[in-house]
């Protein structure tokens, strides 16, 4: 465990305002995170959390708490599991004077956020995010969703939390992969709008995966200050001012990745998905004359860096042919009508939307990220 140090309190602004958290040894602001009112808490977590499923629930100490145990990553994103919270809160009597609190990755706070808009049409939820990716991405913003057969994410809602708590000690006993693959999105906001990050990962990767280290605090908070500051001018993903565009930007790279998720049944982690994904439409970009090889060989280079997939075949996906995943990228939330829509880069730091872009460069795309890693 790190040294305690004052936590950062990034706010986000909007029509329902909240706090994120992030620091070591924070737990204790739980209740606080909650605010006053709150009778009763369902305690939606993941498994092998445990100890500090434990921690956090000794911070509800005077709350009536409800467990709501959730199957393990994206297997905990389906109907059933909603409906089995559902007919649990209502046994329990839950009202809108109580509160939902996530404790787990990013498909937890997916699925624990969904269970709470969708209860009585909408409870307070505070998640406390385990993994480098939820602190960074799922926990904050407001979507919630489930996946269906035909894609990831395709049910859902925007659902503000009433907080965010992102204890950085959580990250010291998550397993390397799954930190590995939270930097993916971290990443992606520095492409996306803050260069800044893709400079402290290069001057040194094993700081940016060490949970002590000043470094890694810095992206987390740097991440999700670029996160932030996209969800308040557009929390519902109609569009930014001035031709951004707005939320759409947080999908760089989501629209393979999506594709490639369901395609090996989640097998390959979402940041490792996310990376390719990266990789496919900074080619595309290059191919269609929107961005200059210098920063398309940029994504290369930083995500291997630290040891994110560039190919197919670094994560056993070179078997997804390109027929398979064009169909599933077709019914991607992002697509309008029979057009694909693909979050590109004109230039570092700005994002920009390739709408029906010739299958011709998409091919050649994909078979970027097929071929054999250099």
């Amino acid at each position: 465990m790190a040294e305690a140090t004052a936590a950062t309190v990034l706010h986000v602004g909007g029509a329902a305002p909240y706090d994120v958290v992030v620091g070591h040894d924070v737990l204790a602001r739980v209740r606080d995170l909650l605010g006053p009112g709150v009778r009763r808490v369902a305690l939606c977590h993941a498994p092998g959390l445990g100890d500090l499923v434990a921690r956090v629930r000794d911070q509800l100490d005077g709350l009536e708490v409800l467990d709501l145990p959730l199957p393990d990553g994206e297997h905990a994103k389906t109907a059933v599991v909603a409906a089995e919270a559902w007919e649990a809160l209502g046994e329990a009597g839950f009202t809108r004077s109580d509160a939902v609190v996530t404790v787990g990755g990013g498909a937890t706070t997916d699925m624990g956020g969904f269970i709470a808009a969708t209860w009585l049409r909408g409870v307070p939820v505070v998640h406390v995010p385990t993994t480098l990716l939820a602190m960074v991405d799922a926990a904050v913003g407001g979507k919630t969703g489930m996946n269906t057969g035909a894609g990831k994410n395709l049910v859902g809602s925007f659902h503000e939390p009433a907080g965010v708590l992102c204890d950085l000690d959580a990250l010291v006993t998550l397993p390397r992969p799954e930190l590995v693959a939270g930097l993916a999105e971290v990443l992606k906001c520095g492409f996306i709008a803050d260069p800044e990050i893709l400079a402290l990962v290069e001057a040194d990767p094993d700081a940016a995966l060490d949970p002590a280290t000043p470094a890694l605090r810095e992206l987390v908070e740097r991440a999700i200050g670029v996160k932030v500051g996209v969800v308040v001018d557009d929390l519902r993903e109609t569009g930014g001012r001035d031709g951004h565009p707005g939320r759409e930007a947080l999908n760089y790279g989501h629209t393979l990745a999506h594709a490639i998720e369901r395609g090996t049944g989640y097998r390959v982690r979402h940041g490792e998905a996310v990376a390719l994904g990266m990789v496919y439409v900074a080619e595309l970009a290059r191919r269609v004359g929107r961005l200059d090889a210098a920063t398309a060989d940029r994504h290369e280079q930083v995500l291997r860096s630290v040891g994110l997939p560039v190919r197919l075949a670094d994560v056993g996906a070179d078997d997804l042919g390109f027929e398979e995943l064009l169909a599933t990228m077709r019914v991607d939330k992002k697509a309008r009508g029979d057009r694909l829509r693909f979050l590109v880069l004109d230039g570092l730091a700005r994002p920009t939307v390739l709408a029906g872009p010739e299958e011709d460069a998409l091919r050649a795309a994909y078979d970027h990220v097929r071929r054999a890693t250099p």
